[in-house]
């Protein structure tokens, strides 16, 4: 079993983002506003804070976007400058990451998260890496990567965070064994069982610390459900000669894949803002009461 330390991760951002149209026919989904910036600025945010030094975006067409808004923006800058803005200035270069440490690969055909991980695999090479699923936000001090990697120092292996669920039917849960904590070690993962038939309450929420092995089974991995490479039937191999953990965070997931989580996120990135929280919350009070 490996025990190099954690320090790549990879966001797959290749999707449609079908559930949220048609405010992404023109824009990537991990693009739209999330309050104050960018879904995948929260995502980048939260891999940065756990000491993730290089992050592998697997993007697909209609996606430069993303590469563009990690990059310079000269123009913007400079206007900005000449306007005497140079608080603004000072927060655009303070997202900038040093050069080589992001990295873009294609996926040219939708064949799902198993396939689009795979993608990575010669920009990971023979290291643990993280995959960070860019339609969940985690809001958590720590970070939900940072208290990943602290179990992973403990425990090594594979780790999946998860975190409580009333509708065991809408997520995949994991089948735990035993417990430590909130860190549980796992014998299986069951895709959206039944409520009365559903081996724990806890979903699988996005987040994932992987052994490199895992690009080996997906390169032939069968095709799952919805006709996909799917990455949990990988996991589901990769169990039988590695260990495997969830990790029950502290913090709460926001899924920003539909209409309804997305509105649910950006209120609540909104309320926990540092500076704009208090008037977010009036401002939302006071449309609630207009509707009234």
């Amino acid at each position: 079993m490996s025990t190099k330390p954690l320090r790549k991760a990879v966001l797959p951002v290749a999707g449609l983002g079908t559930r949220v149209l048609p405010a992404t026919k023109a824009i990537p989904k991990e693009m739209l506003p999330v309050f104050d910036r960018p879904a995948i600025q929260y995502v980048v945010d939260e891999a940065l804070a756990a000491g993730i030094e290089h992050i592998v975006f697997v993007t697909g067409r209609n996606k430069a976007a993303i590469e563009d808004y990690f990059d310079r923006a000269y123009e913007l800058e400079d206007t900005l400058r000449l306007k005497g803005k140079t608080g603004l200035v000072q927060e655009l270069e303070g997202d900038l990451r040093p050069a080589g440490s992001m990295s873009f690969v294609r996926q040219q055909s939708p064949l799902g998260l198993g396939h689009a991980v795979w993608c990575a695999r010669d920009l990971i090479g023979d290291e643990p890496f993280a995959v960070m699923l860019p339609d969940m936000l985690m809001m958590a001090k720590p970070s939900c990567l940072a208290q990943m990697k602290e179990a992973y120092d403990k425990v090594g292996g594979n780790i999946i965070a998860v975190e409580p669920t009333d509708t065991p039917e809408q997520y995949g849960i994991i089948d735990p064994e035993s417990r430590d904590g909130r860190l549980l070690r796992m014998k299986g993962m069951v895709e959206k069982p039944k409520r009365e038939q559903a081996p724990s309450n806890l979903f699988i929420s996005g987040r994932y610390i992987l052994q490199p092995e895992i690009f080996g089974l997906l390169a032939y991995q069968q095709a799952g459900a919805g006709g996909e490479i799917q990455l949990t039937d990988a996991m589901a191999r990769l169990m039988r000669s590695q260990s495997f953990h969830a990790l029950e965070y502290d913090g709460r997931t926001y899924d920003c894949g539909d209409k309804l989580g997305y509105l649910r996120a950006t209120a609540a990135f909104a309320l926990a803002h540092e500076e704009l929280g208090a008037m977010a919350a009036e401002t939302l009070r006071a449309a609630l009461a207009d509707e009234k």
